[in-house]
């Protein structure tokens, strides 16, 4: 069964002075303000098109990990993946870093890494990205 997921958001001014608000509608759990600043140079309490891809991308890449961990006989106790997007103005999204951290017992350092590279690769929303993506993974 397919999933459909939707988010809206209302944009108001120019690019520059303007601002808006990004609602998750499938869910119904929040509503984020975006503005240009927040995008170009990182603004807090207001967020942007990249933190929302970060959160998208370490989510996503956290269930595939736990995913083929599991496969292979060798289950996590917990994951925690940091995603780090990086934008430049003019230039667009650059690149996704995950920085992972996981207790799994029974695995090598060697092995995890290798599952861990696997699940960057075969990640939906690393598939659905044209953008160079980097992996930091150690057991905890």
């Amino acid at each position: 069964m397919a999933v459909t997921s939707e988010a809206t958001t209302v944009w108001t001014g120019t690019l520059i002075e303007g601002s808006g608000n990004v609602a998750l509608d499938s869910s119904g759990l929040a509503t984020f303000q975006v503005n240009w600043k927040a995008r170009a140079e990182g603004v807090a309490n207001t967020t942007n098109p990249e933190e929302l891809l970060a959160a998208a991308h370490s989510l996503c890449f956290s269930m595939a990990l736990s995913h083929a961990l599991t496969q292979a006989g060798t289950p996590p106790e917990s994951i925690q993946t940091t995603a780090a997007v990086t934008f430049e103005a003019g230039k667009g999204v650059l690149g996704s870093h995950l920085l992972v951290s996981a207790r799994v017992p029974g695995i090598t350092e060697e092995r995890f890494e290798a599952i861990a590279e696997d699940a960057k690769v075969n990640c939906p929303i690393s598939g659905a990205l044209s953008i160079p993506i980097t992996i930091e993974a150690e057991l905890a």
